[in-house]
């Protein structure tokens, strides 16, 4: 393994998890054209709960990434099938709950990101159609994660590329053409979703042997003490998410209580910082695959050789990003919103979008070492210690108003690299791979 075999797996995995954010991002784009700022919050509210609950179970993807790799490594063909079926039956049934559970979610939900009565009426139908694409979206994580564990790169690619041009055209035409506003986008996604998810299954389907199909209903894929390893991976990937998501909804919230154009500027700048961490999460993604098939094929050089090379494309990667931003920010923020008055305030605050990959890359890019190694615990602790540095700060940066959120924001992203680098070490012991030096070229790939 070098670096340009690495690149030659993490490059498309950047493609492939660079059109997650681009939805919302695209969403808040089409919307930013229109009239009035409004219609940019809406969308970003109604956005937040939807990245709430799919953030909330993103364990699926990132947990089904996981153990589909070290499966492949072992080459054995009953696990591989075994970490598709299980997170399938549980996306199933997480995705009926919430469901069921839409209209209390909507009616507690909403209130507490905003109090601006038009501002709740755009999200409300932003929501209301939104909120059926819920069991496909929950469904692809499991397709695409199993198949990124399984390397399947192209196959990968093309359906979150064909995800997203699907929602662009539908973005611009029910909104453009029909002047749909925010239901418009929000039925964009949906079509996308729905259709993602049916050709993603025929891409599974064509993918398992025939003689393999026929072992699906004797992999005990419900026998609940097979479950153990997987739902406590996915317990501490949960309450790492929940984390997360308490940092962004407080982000959203705050930034709400300083007006509607600030409200409308941090979203764009959120969409931005969006779509600068699922690059990252690419070179995540491939040492997420490298590291579960070093650790299925028992490869302490590839084991080895991941980290150096993750450590290094995440500190590479950050100067990259940090300078194209810089350079083009003015025509990346135009392409957000036309609004002078939101523009302006984007441009108040871009100094910490500039300085966000300098800060975050390490956390991010290590996440896939942890995933691979299916040890979601140092995820889960290294989280809640840099949750409470982002309250702590906020609390202390109150007076300096929305510099003082992004300062307690930016505050929490260094945190979180800072604690995740020092559970590395233990991470290597605990998988027994402490004894193996840097060097070495692996025969993986």
């Amino acid at each position: 393994m070098n670096h340009s075999k690495y690149l030659g797996l993490a490059l498309p995995l950047i493609l492939t998890t660079i059109t997650t954010p681009l939805l919302g991002a695209v969403d808040t784009a089409v919307v930013g054209q229109l009239d009035d700022s409004s219609y940019i919050a809406g969308v970003a509210v109604g956005t937040i709960i939807f990245n709430t609950m799919y953030w909330l179970f993103g364990f699926l993807r990132v947990s089904t990434s996981g153990f589909a790799a070290q499966a492949h490594g072992t080459k054995n063909e009953e696990d591989i099938l075994r970490s598709l079926s299980r997170p399938l039956l549980l996306a199933l049934s997480i995705s009926a709950c919430l469901v069921a559970l839409q209209y209390p979610i909507k009616e507690h939900f909403l209130p507490l990101l905003t109090s601006d009565p038009v501002v709740q009426s755009l999200a409300t139908d932003y929501f209301a159609v939104r909120i059926w694409g819920v069991p496909f979206g929950l469904l692809n994580y499991v397709i695409i994660g199993w198949m990124m564990g399984l390397a399947m790169i192209k196959k990968t690619l093309f359906l979150q590329m064909y995800m997203n041009l699907t929602n662009i055209v539908l973005d611009i035409l029910f909104v453009k053409v029909f002047s749909w506003s925010v239901a418009g986008v929000a039925a964009a996604t949906l079509i996308s979703e729905v259709s993602t998810f049916v050709i993603g299954l025929f891409i599974v389907w064509k993918a398992i042997p025939a003689k393999q199909l026929n072992k699906i209903y004797q992999i005990k894929a419900i026998d609940l003490s097979s479950y153990k390893r997987m739902m406590r991976m996915n317990r501490d990937l949960f309450i790492r998410t929940l984390c997360l998501l308490i940092v962004f909804n407080v982000f959203t919230a705050k930034g709400g209580t300083y007006g509607t154009e600030t409200l409308a500027a941090n979203a764009i700048l959120i969409q931005i910082h969006y779509i600068m961490a699922y690059m990252y999460d690419g070179f995540a993604n491939a040492s997420s695959i490298l590291t579960g098939r070093a650790i299925g094929s028992k490869d302490k050089t590839l084991y080895q050789t991941t980290i150096r090379l993750t450590f290094q494309w995440a500190f590479i990667s950050s100067l990259i990003i940090s300078s194209v931003y810089f350079l083009f920010k003015n025509q990346i923020h135009q392409l957000f919103t036309s609004i002078p008055e939101v523009l302006h305030e984007v441009s108040t605050y871009e100094a910490w979008i500039i300085g966000f990959p300098l800060v975050s890359s390490f956390g991010v890019v290590l996440h896939g070492i942890f995933v691979g190694a299916t040890e979601a615990s140092s995820l889960r602790n290294s989280m809640i210690l840099a949750l409470l540095v982002f309250l702590v700060s906020l609390i202390l940066a109150a007076r300096l108003d929305n510099h003082g959120l992004w300062l307690a924001f930016i505050l929490f992203s260094s945190a979180r690299s800072l604690f995740l680098i020092l559970h590395v070490p233990k991470l290597t012991r605990t998988i027994g791979f402490h004894e193996t030096r840097y060097g070495g070229e692996s025969k993986v790939l």
